[in-house]
């Protein structure tokens, strides 16, 4: 279960990362080679999820998802300084609750 949590955790990190460096790079007119390092950081953060122990990727993508949204808003709180609010903490929890019965809940 630690392993999976680092993937998801890994790439959640990879694709948020690589697509700020492409935001950077296109809205805020950072050097073409933040595109570059940003694009790299994507094709990686496809790869992270194969690794993945889970046989179906639905709910390996599905529960990703979740594990985003969470991700995403510690990532506006500490890179684009946005204090979250109680509702963002609250949709993260709610998250965490789904991606939790997604991938762990009992199944015949």
């Amino acid at each position: 279960m630690t392993v999976s949590i680092l993937l998801f955790i890994l790439a959640g990190l990879a694709e948020i990362g690589g697509g700020y460096l492409v935001w950077l790079w296109l809205k805020e007119s950072k050097p073409y080679w933040y595109g570059i390092v940003g694009a790299l950081i994507l094709v990686l953060y496809g790869i992270i999820p194969t690794l993945q122990s889970f046989p179906s990727f639905g709910r390996v993508y599905a529960a990703y998802g979740g594990v985003f949204i969470i991700l995403a808003v510690f990532w506006g709180w500490l890179v684009d300084k946005k204090t979250p609010d109680l509702y963002d903490w609250v949709g993260a929890i709610i998250c965490l609750i789904g991606v939790s019965v997604i991938l762990w809940a009992p199944r015949q």
